[in-house]
């Protein structure tokens, strides 16, 4: 499947569910000093995260074209680029994780027509000193999703990469509980680094397993997160419910929803290769 196929599907799919299609923004960001270049799919949108009012509703989505230099380490291996698409979609106090999951289950296993049983997930472990809860919402989601396709579908509290790494997993895992170190979003990091004000919240990612050996440089076992080149992750659902205040989380009024999927991992899952260079869009 080429990759003008897949965002093609991708901007229908969304549409059919209300989402506005809306345009690429500039590379070189317009109204925003704090980065030279628009590095995410939700880089645009940051104010209307925040509470603006988006001119085209609540529902919206895009191919946003992005440029990132601050992984350049990691640049020419199978999976990272500095230019780049991202699949993206966004509810802006609308739908929540109920909808998101399904919608982007299906978007992946049935419109592209990854292999399930290649598919794992994670969810957020949730983080005591923040008083913030186990994602136990999303996991049950993927549970019951997983389920219909038949695959197994047990869930790991891994905790850290480091532990994930030490633990690995077991057979019939397939979502995997990380910390705010992998599956917690905000733009000043972890919850402990964000000042009041800011909002946050877990995040649920997705990988896609090529089944490429082990590489114990990366750690004695491989688990989703793993650098290693055998899984690589082709999503992230960030679900935006959390404010810090003086008193701590707090659930905000009106919760979001921020998907990003880079369009040349998706076309590589695709096409069964981990080597984003062999895709048609580079």
């Amino acid at each position: 499947m080429s990759g003008a196929e897949i965002r093609d599907k991708y901007l229908q799919f969304m549409k059919n569910n209300g989402h506005a299609i809306i345009p690429s923004a500039a590379l070189v960001p317009e109204n925003d000093p704090t980065t030279l270049f628009t590095g995410s799919g939700m880089q645009p949108l940051v104010p209307y995260l925040l509470g603006e009012t988006h001119p085209k509703g609540t529902r919206l989505t895009n191919s946003q074209k992005c440029f990132r230099a601050e992984d350049i380490e990691e640049v020419g291996d199978s999976s990272h680029t500095t230019f780049f698409e991202m699949l993206g979609n966004w509810s802006l106090g609308d739908y929540f994780k109920k909808e998101q999951i399904p919608w982007i289950a299906e978007f992946y296993l049935k419109e592209v027509g990854l292999d399930p049983k290649k598919f794992y997930v994670t969810a957020f472990i949730g983080d005591a000193s923040a008083g913030v809860p186990k994602d136990t919402e999303a996991a049950e989601l993927w549970q019951e999703i997983l389920a219909k396709y038949g695959v197994s579908n047990s869930v790991a509290e891994l905790g850290s990469a480091e532990e994930a790494s030490k633990r690995g997993m077991k057979d019939g895992e397939r979502i995997f509980y990380y910390d705010a170190a992998e599956n917690w979003w905000s733009r000043a990091g972890t919850p402990d680094k964000m000042p009041v004000g800011e909002i946050g919240g877990g995040d649920s990612e997705m990988f896609y397993d090529f089944g490429t050996e082990h590489d114990t440089k990366f750690g004695e076992h491989c688990h989703p997160a793993c650098d290693c080149g055998r899984f690589m992750e082709i999503g992230n659902n960030v679900f935006m419910e959390y404010i810090k205040t003086e008193k701590g989380f707090e659930k905000l009024p009106a919760q979001n929803v921020d998907f990003g999927g880079g369009l040349e991992r998706i076309a590589a899952a695709a096409n069964n290769d981990g080597d984003v260079y062999k895709t048609d869009l580079l």
